[in-house]
């Protein structure tokens, strides 16, 4: 009679095993948060869950970005905001230059951004009437006019940057400082 050995699933092994069969298929990331907490597994924020708003900061140059989880569950937006301005090609860039990148949203939670529109050297600039703002690449994105934030002129523009989203107004505001914009 020969006996055969099955080896036994560790609890660590079957932990493992347990996560990646629940996130096979679905649409989970490894999701980084704003408090330095380790990543965990959440699922893409849908942008029907997300609200996104857009204000001036008293400077005609700095807007202020913030994105918050409507939802009763955490989900993760990408750590940097993709906004486009009117016509013009491109997105902002994100400073420091990081890549994408998921960023978990508690239920409730709001993350800001700054975002800088003009280089404080630029010789020229381009006028734009609106500017796009998406929390995740995947995200249509939401509108926002000149108009609408204060400058009904239109948005003056050159090699705009944006910071990665922070738990924090004064956050996004420091990491814009601290890359010399």
């Amino acid at each position: 009679m020969v006996t055969r050995i099955r080896p036994a699933l560790t609890a660590s092994s079957a932990a493992a095993l347990a996560v990646l069969l629940a996130t096979a298929g679905a649409p989970a990331a490894l999701a980084t948060t704003g408090t330095g907490a380790a990543p965990s597994a959440v699922p893409t924020c849908r942008e029907s869950s997300v609200s996104v708003a857009a204000s001036l900061s008293g400077r005609e140059d700095l807007l202020r970005i913030r994105v918050t989880n409507r939802s009763v569950r955490p989900c993760a937006v990408d750590r940097v905001p993709t906004i486009t301005f009117g016509d013009l090609d491109g997105a902002a860039r994100p400073v420091p230059p990081v890549p994408s990148a998921p960023y978990r949203l508690a239920a409730g939670a709001t993350a800001y951004a700054a975002v800088r529109t003009v280089h404080p050297e630029a010789d020229e600039t381009r006028d734009v009437a609106d500017l796009a703002v998406a929390a995740d690449p995947s995200h249509r994105g939401t509108r926002f006019t000149g108009a609408a934030l204060g400058q009904p002129d239109g948005m003056r523009v050159w090699d705009p940057v944006t910071t990665q989203w922070h738990s924090s107004r004064a956050g996004a505001d420091a990491a814009l400082a601290a890359a010399g914009y």
